[in-house]
């Protein structure tokens, strides 16, 4: 079931609620394919790459699978063990 050609990474906001929310779920999901989930904080990110923020500032949290969205808001649980399991 273990997958490690999937990499799965939050991105997020400093004092996000929804966000800490959202990393506590990925990291349960995850636990049960083998990968740890990676966050990234859109303002930190935004030194060297402001489209970061600018694309996905006004909804986080976003889910990013292998580097594509994947869920916003709220941890797309069923999509996301499903597309896991591939």
């Amino acid at each position: 079931m273990t997958n490690p050609t999937h990499s799965v990474t939050l991105l997020t906001r400093s004092g996000c609620g929804m966000c800490a929310t959202a990393l506590d779920q990925l990291r349960a999901i995850c636990a049960d394919f083998g990968i740890e989930p990676a966050t990234l904080d859109v303002d930190e990110a935004a030194a060297t790459d402001p489209g970061l923020r600018a694309e996905f500032g006004d909804r986080l949290p976003v889910v990013l699978l292998n580097g594509r969205e994947h869920s916003y808001f709220d941890v797309d649980e069923a999509r996301l063990r499903a597309d896991l399991s591939r």
